[in-house]
């Protein structure tokens, strides 16, 4: 899936995010986990960017820390070019408007006790939009732009199966006409099915609204169908960064190599997947240089010593890797 480049609607640099970890009867730090470690990483206007990597890479850590759910310990995120960390109270309240994230799990992000009606107008209460029935007139509208009958307004959320909550969840997140969204693994808790129903719908609304939308996957099948460009996150790094098509027809860092490696092919002779040897180090001691060292089969001394850097390789791509393809190592 291509893609003209856009200027940045949000940007990164170097975010950070840190979590203490404690012990003892004081709850003394004896360290941290490094769960967003110096990320780089911008989205256009009305476009998809996925973020890929096994669990624990960091993933849905910085999707939060993108939309101020967790607050990082260093870095920027510029939204057109204003300074997010920068805001407190109403000023951050008002620029939430334009950003909003949809979780997971739909059976966990909806209250149970409140009515589809009351769920779905929520962010046009709490940010003052408007009367009661004006609330409830847009709801209806939501819930039509989602597929689903302005009828199921006074139901509740045990009433609809997980594809109808995610559809739900999907209008909260566009009662204030935002222009970013954060998808934390939107579909991966839906059968197959359900999931591509999903996935037309998101592509439908990007279409309609010029949405841009950080898509947070585990699905490359998704991935490959929905995301203009896919960055790869390894142990809370982008170690690789380019447009979709590109990066999945000719991966350039073992790790993406490896990942792509272990996708199921039902083509007829197609060989079996190759599972990804070993685990992720701890991400509360990352190894030193680079941090797939431990599992790459091209790893080397220098590897092992000296951190790569996020390298521009031409025709929109990014590789943090010693030992690349293409790279002359």
């Amino acid at each position: 899936m291509t893609r003209l480049p856009s200027p940045p609607l949000l940007e990164a640099l170097g975010l950070e995010v840190r979590f203490p970890v404690r012990r003892g009867l004081f709850g003394r730090v004896r360290g941290y986990v490094h769960a967003v470690d110096g990320v780089s990483l911008s989205v256009g206007a009305g476009e998809t960017v996925a973020l890929v990597g096994e669990t624990g890479s960091g993933k849905s850590t910085l999707g939060r820390a993108l939309v101020r759910l967790v607050e990082p310990a260093a870095g920027r995120i510029l939204f057109e070019g204003e300074d997010l960390l920068a805001l407190r109270g109403e000023a951050l309240r008002r620029r939430r408007r334009d950003f909003q994230i949809v979780f997971q799990d739909p059976y966990a992000s909806l209250n149970p006790r409140m009515r589809v009606v009351d769920l779905v107008a929520e962010p046009l209460v709490i940010h003052r939009w408007k009367d009661r029935a004006a609330r409830r007139e847009r709801a209806a509208e939501l819930l039509t732009q989602v597929g689903l009958e302005p009828g199921a307004l006074e139901s509740y959320p045990h009433a609809f199966s997980g594809g109808q909550r995610q559809r739900i969840a999907l209008a909260r997140a566009l009662a204030l006409e935002p222009k970013f969204l954060v998808l934390d693994e939107p579909v991966s808790a839906l059968d197959v099915s359900v999931q591509a129903q999903i996935v037309n719908l998101l592509s439908d609304l990007q279409e309609r609204m010029g949405l841009a939308y950080l898509f947070i996957a585990h699905s490359l099948q998704v991935v490959a169908h929905l995301a203009h460009r896919t960055a790869v996150m390894y142990l809370g790094r982008v170690v690789e960064e380019g447009p979709t098509e590109a990066l999945f027809a000719r991966p350039l860092h073992p790790y993406t190599q490896a990942l792509l490696a272990a996708v199921p092919d039902v083509a007829p002779g197609a060989g079996l997947p190759r599972p990804l040897p070993g685990e992720p180090p701890s991400p509360l001691a990352p190894p030193p240089g680079c941090r797939f060292a431990p599992r790459c089969p091209r790893a080397e001394e220098e590897c092992r010593l000296r951190s790569p850097l996020l390298e521009e390789r031409g025709g929109g791509r990014k590789v943090a890797c010693w030992k690349a393809e293409g790279s002359g190592a």
